[in-house]
């Protein structure tokens, strides 16, 4: 096969994602791509901590289509693989990873670059959240999720991945007001008032109505974006922690996303992508492909 067919060949090459460059230099760096294999905070089916591992050797499949957006994000942005921080076991686990994460993410956030953090479970937003908070403001968090993941912390005693999306909120760092929970389908508390669509309300929703809905709460806050793979129906991500049924396609998230351009995503991840409950690589593939997607509104961000 000639050579210029090579970046087609998933089978081939480091699995850096995207094919970028392994880096920590963030001189001219406009997105930076940090793997964060962490899940001691997982409260029923572990192998979270193998996700970032997985999502990137499919992004050397994944990140060969574009379609149905118009431009490679690659064509106009510096894209680096920044590596994995948060690495830890032990009783100081979480701890370790939210201030490795954070202090790494604050690297990223200040030197003008946009962040996307593969996880890892969905303890992993408390670091990156709070870096951006601290360069650009309160956020408006977009939370994709079959989980509200709203319960207390009890501050700091009780962290794990259902406890992010109140102490954030709760402490600042995220403005519930605008932020919006999307295809819901289990039921925890909202002490911070969080806008809260239910996959049920969803589903009789042209996705660009879902779409109106977020950006329209939002506004012109800063936005992050952060991606439970269980959101999507088991179907389409069997390989996940805690699955839920009854949620969206791929294909119908994926135009949610498409008409949430003009957000100003400042960061973002995704969480919760547990390879070896995945059969043939369906969830793992769904997550590159909607990191994509993400990646694609962080770029749109930064046009003129």
């Amino acid at each position: 096969m000639a050579s210029g067919y090579s970046d087609y060949l998933p089978f081939a090459g480091l699995p850096t994602f995207w094919r970028t460059e392994h880096t920590r230099d963030l001189d001219g760096v406009d997105i930076a791509v940090m793997g964060v294999p962490f899940d001691c905070g997982t409260s029923n089916r572990p192998g979270a901590r193998f996700g970032a591992q997985e999502i990137r050797r499919l992004s050397l499949h994944t990140g060969n289509f574009h379609h149905p957006w118009p431009t490679d994000v690659t064509d106009t942005k510096r894209v680096i693989d920044y590596g994995d921080v948060g690495m830890s076991v032990g009783p100081d686990a979480i701890a370790t990873m939210i201030g490795q994460s954070q202090e790494h993410a604050d690297r990223v956030f200040a030197a003008g670059a946009r962040l996307f953090t593969l996880g890892g479970d969905h303890t992993v937003p408390y670091g990156p959240v709070r870096a951006a908070r601290r360069h650009h403001g309160p956020l408006a968090l977009v939370h994709f999720d079959s989980h509200q993941d709203s319960l207390s912390g009890n501050g700091g005693r009780d962290i794990f991945h259902g406890t992010f999306a109140h102490d954030l909120a709760a402490e600042g760092s995220v403005d519930a007001s605008r932020s919006t929970q999307a295809f819901i389908r289990t039921d925890m508390p909202n002490e911070n008032g969080y806008d809260i669509l239910y996959a049920h309300e969803a589903f009789y929703l042209d996705p660009r109505r879902v779409a109106e809905r977020i950006t329209a709460n939002a506004g012109d806050a800063p936005v992050y974006i952060t991606f439970d793979i269980d959101c999507l129906d088991p179907a389409y991500a069997p390989g996940t922690g805690t699955p839920v049924p009854g949620g969206p396609s791929t294909g119908y998230v994926r135009e949610v996303l498409r008409h949430m351009r003009g957000l100003n995503v400042v960061g973002g991840d995704m969480a919760e992508v547990a390879p070896h409950l995945d059969p043939s690589e369906i969830t793992a593939m769904a997550a590159g492909t909607i990191i994509g997607d993400i990646l694609q509104l962080m770029a749109a961000a930064d046009a003129p």
